[in-house]
């Protein structure tokens, strides 16, 4: 799998939830913090406001779209001078469908809310990286592929068929992944220092290597060989890995092994020598020592405190 598959893979846990409202002004409703969560809003219909207090009043207009990756609360509103009088709501709550109503009326704002739910233990340092709030205005011709997301997901929760309670949850997942390409294909103007993962799956020596690692974790990498992947030797990769991520390549290599083996021991049957291969390792004895390094319990003991 490629890096970003590979990433949204593992942290996400449960059904993310979704909901298409309409407002009719006066109105601000709250949206409680959910930990452990990533939501967003997209506005389908006339301006609102998103207002936070770790970002102040944002103003949105159609097509734009907000994304909070920390779960962290908000209002949204047709003013910022509006005082929310609807009971705060948790955007996971399958009882947010109360809120769709009418939308017939051409003054009232209609919006699209949802949440993912992400797993805390395996959650990747990509989403860290992430700023409180994604912000990407509707701008004609700028990503076509998240638009057409948008559309197809707001048809469905408009008129749901046969089949919609299959198709909201993978056009959820294909609109955060969508979000995140946009957040990641943002280039830094030139001369900009940046590091973090955008800047790393940017750099083309770094991204190839993250490529090489998620694309075949059974293979025995060391740094001299993902450095032939990046094009470069192995000080300079090591070095430009490092900055750019915050930890050399073996320690993430053995962290995401880590990561993939415990999501193995929770989601699959495969024995504890075969998880062993899957992810480097020629025993399942070096194996155990790794895991229980970074986890602190054996694997069998961790897959069976996990069903």
């Amino acid at each position: 799998m490629d890096v970003l598959s590979d990433v949204i893979t593992v942290m996400r846990a449960g059904r993310p939830r979704s909901a298409r409202i309409a407002w009719h002004a006066p109105w601000a409703q709250q949206f409680a913090p959910v930990p452990g969560s990533a939501g967003f809003q997209i506005v389908l219909q006339g301006p609102c406001w998103l207002i936070a207090s770790d970002t102040g009043p944002v103003p949105l207009a159609a097509g734009d779209i907000v994304f909070r990756p920390h779960g962290r609360g908000h209002t949204l509103a047709d003013s910022p001078t509006t005082s929310p009088t609807a009971p705060a709501c948790d955007p996971n709550d399958p009882g947010l469908a109360r809120y769709v109503s009418d939308v017939g009326d051409a003054a009232a704002t209609v919006t699209l809310c949802g949440a993912y739910q992400l797993d805390p233990v395996h959650r990747h340092p990509l989403l860290d990286d992430l700023p409180e709030l994604v912000h990407l205005p509707a701008h004609l011709g700028r990503h076509p592929e998240l638009r057409a997301t948008v559309d197809l997901l707001a048809g469905e929760l408009e008129r749901p068929r046969l089949g919609t309670d299959a198709i909201i949850p993978a056009l959820l997942d294909t609109l955060l992944l969508h979000i995140l390409r946009s957040w990641l294909d943002h280039k830094p103007a030139p001369g900009t220092v940046t590091t973090g993962w955008a800047a790393a799956l940017n750099d083309p020596a770094t991204a190839a290597a993250l490529r090489a690692i998620h694309s075949d974790l059974a293979r025995p990498w060391t740094v001299a060989t993902l450095a032939a992947e990046a094009g470069l030797s192995r000080a300079p990769f090591a070095r430009r890995f490092t900055t750019l991520l915050g930890k050399p390549p073996l320690t993430y290599l053995t962290w995401w092994r880590m990561t993939t083996a415990a999501r193995l021991l929770h989601e699959s049957d495969t024995t504890l020598s075969g998880i062993a291969v899957r992810v480097g390792y020629t025993s399942e004895f070096a194996f155990a020592t790794a895991f229980k390094r970074q986890y602190g319990t054996a694997p069998g003991r961790y897959r069976r405190a996990g069903r």
